[in-house]
């Protein structure tokens, strides 16, 4: 009988991190889903293909949650072949007077968030596993307020790139995908759907700036990942993937 195999996705309660948990467990693997929101994870256990899948609520910023995390994949789960990184939240501030204690929350909880669950589950991967971390196009660009997201976007991209090359030896493979504007919760920021704004509309449907005319999908998103994961990614490491329906093309 085959083994099924083994994913930890992070911020699975929603939006990207869900898409994903569902993917993979339609594709008959295992997944474990952890977020800091035990409704959603009740929501996605409800809806994704049965099977053995772990759940567990935490805060990924938390060095508590990556404890939890290990106690939990100690009881069953001796090798995991891919970690796909998905929590992240937005967060606006201006650069010189926001508090530092918040302006660090973005850095708290993709970077060291990302870093935690990467040392709790390299080592469980066998040659061949896979890392996968979602950033953002951010990483690259630069938006008012948004000094904070995208700086911690920006050192995923490049923690993703070191851990590509200190963990090749190993036979593990480290890639990133960076989406653009993508119909999630995330999207409502200050209790407005900005892909429902005339902002959105005048800009990047009715504008030239966004190719594809249209945000995108989780799911969309989520078979990246599922490719990444696959035989077929087998010489693919240390790459930031964009994702962003031509968004990044464009004057």
């Amino acid at each position: 009988m085959e083994v099924s195999k083994k994913v930890v996705v992070t911020g699975a309660a929603s939006g990207i991190g869900k898409a994903v948990a569902l993917r993979f467990a339609s594709e008959g693997w295992l997944v474990c889903a952890l977020d800091v929101n035990e409704v959603g994870l009740g929501s996605l256990a409800r809806e994704w293909t049965p099977g053995e899948h772990l759940t567990l609520v935490g805060d990924y910023s938390q060095p508590s949650t990556a404890e939890s995390l290990e106690r939990l994949l100690a009881t069953g789960w001796a090798e995991i072949d891919a970690l796909v990184n998905c929590a992240g939240k937005f967060e606006t501030g201006d650069p010189v007077s926001t508090p530092l204690e918040k302006w660090r929350r973005p850095l708290d909880l993709h970077l060291d968030g990302a870093f935690a669950m990467t040392r709790v589950c390299v080592p469980r991967m066998p040659a061949g596993g896979r890392i996968i971390h979602i950033t953002s196009i951010h990483g690259e660009r630069a938006e008012r307020g948004g000094s904070a997201y995208a700086v911690s976007k920006a050192a995923l991209n490049q923690y993703c790139r070191s851990l590509a090359v200190d963990l090749a030896g190993k036979g593990l493979l480290v890639n990133a995908i960076a989406p653009g504007f993508v119909a999630t919760p995330m999207s409502v920021v200050n209790g407005i759907d900005e892909l429902n704004s005339p902002w959105f509309q005048n800009n990047y449907v009715e504008g030239h700036h966004l190719p594809l005319r249209r945000a995108g999908r989780p799911e969309e998103i989520a078979s990246v990942a599922w490719f990444l994961a696959g035989p077929d990614a087998s010489y693919l490491t240390g790459q930031v993937i964009t994702v962003d329906g031509g968004l990044s093309i464009t004057f």
